[in-house]
């Protein structure tokens, strides 16, 4: 008589893949597509999905203690160095002239940084594949559609249609989400399907409303290229150039200015732009030191504090604001952050410098990095990054060929 087979199912385990399976569904699927025409939905969805996250790794018991999560996060010292940078924004509401909207915006800050390291504590050492698989379903849905929206509604909303605002967050959101997407694909030898991927987003992005999403994803394939080419060179390029950006910022203006007037002429928006970040740093040279306070760069330009065509980048915010230590701390974070990303597996580090050079890009050309969504938008693709990272866990299966011939019985 047949011995019955008894199976043991844990239902805390099939709950928490169940809703890790949803969490992953609304980070990678619905909230791509969703934030073309909803302006908010990055911030409402995102939360959401990273406290499923939480739930599911309260269930199952795959969340990782706190200390040994912030070690593999950068090392000690970029640790200390973004305790700094929040600490020196905390200081810097003595004496900016707006604390009640500074304090809202550290707040915001602080709780997105929190709301990631926990998502970062709640993922599992394993990621199953088919959770990740839904990044690139998602991706290509969103470019898709995005797509469509641009070729039927282009006029309209060129024209200045009421979803245009929601038409380029979206944009911006697929330029950073492509590079992941498009690096776990590769990590599973797909390379036609990255690439085609990749060729619609990039098509999505042209006919998006505004350019800005489109070159930040043109400087983040410029660094897949190079660290695809020379993995090595590309992480201390993309790492060097952005640190080296943010900790020489007050240089730039002297700089370009110069370089642009000839090309430009003296009266175009940019030769202005840089005249004014000029005037700024020769005017005002201590204020380089501890910075005019947090929230002063945007709403200084209503009070009549700043002129209204100051640079709009965080180059020029965040020395405006947090001066010479907030901007070498940050500068710290961004060197090494960026070094450290994909480093354990080497198949996705092109796909991690590009996405940190996409990020980088957008915040210097002028993407509202003091925006709630852009953070979000941000803390959504690092966890989705770092979730393709513990996907790598499986070895190749050796060939037919390579096996030791049977002997014969």
């Amino acid at each position: 008589m047949p011995r019955a087979t008894s199976h043991t199912t844990d239902p805390a385990v099939d709950a928490a893949a169940l809703l890790r399976r949803l969490a992953f569904f609304g980070l990678t699927v619905v909230i791509p597509v969703t934030a073309l025409v909803s302006r908010r939905s990055v911030v409402i969805l995102a939360p959401i999905g990273i406290v499923l996250l939480i739930i599911a790794a309260a269930l199952d018991g795959a969340q990782r203690p706190l200390a040994t999560g912030l070690s593999r996060l950068g090392g000690a010292r970029a640790i200390l160095a973004g305790a700094l940078l929040l600490g020196w924004c905390a200081l810097s509401l003595v004496w900016t002239p707006f604390p009640g909207p500074a304090s809202e915006r550290l707040l915001n800050l602080a709780a997105t940084v929190g709301l990631t390291v926990a998502g970062y504590l709640a993922l599992p050492d394993r990621m199953r594949s088919a959770n990740l698989y839904l990044l690139p379903l998602g991706v290509g849905a969103a470019a898709i559609g995005a797509v469509l929206l641009g070729l039927f509604s282009g006029a309209a909303l060129r024209g200045g249609f009421e979803d245009d605002s929601a038409l380029e967050r979206g944009a911006m959101l697929l330029a950073l989400l492509v590079w992941p997407a498009a690096a776990w694909l590769r990590s599973r030898r797909r390379d036609m399907e990255a690439l085609g991927l990749a060729v619609v987003v990039a098509l999505a992005l042209v006919l998006a409303p505004g350019p800005v999403p489109l070159m930040a994803l043109g400087v983040g394939a410029a660094a897949f290229a190079l660290s695809a080419w020379r993995r090595n060179l590309g992480v201390r390029v993309t790492a060097g150039v952005a640190a080296g950006l943010v900790a020489l910022a007050p240089l730039l203006p002297f700089l370009l200015r110069p370089l642009l007037t000839p090309v430009l002429g003296p009266l175009h928006p940019t030769v202005l732009s840089l005249k004014v970040w000029q005037r700024v740093v020769t005017s005002e040279p201590l204020r380089l030191i501890t910075g005019h306070g947090l929230e002063t760069a945007i709403r200084g330009k209503v009070i009549g504090m700043l002129p209204i065509n100051a640079p709009a980048s965080l180059l020029f915010e965040i020395w405006y604001e947090l001066g010479i230590v907030g901007a070498f701390a940050a500068a710290f974070v961004l060197w090494n952050g960026i070094r450290h990303s994909g480093r354990e597996h080497p198949v996705l580090t092109p796909g991690a410098m590009a996405t940190a050079a996409t990020a980088f890009a957008s915040a210097c050309l002028g993407i509202g990095t003091t925006a709630s969504w852009w953070f979000t938008s941000v803390t959504v693709v690092v966890l989705v990054f770092i979730a393709a990272e513990r996907g790598q866990f499986r070895t190749s299966r050796p060939k037919a060929s390579a096996l030791p011939p049977r002997s014969a019985a």
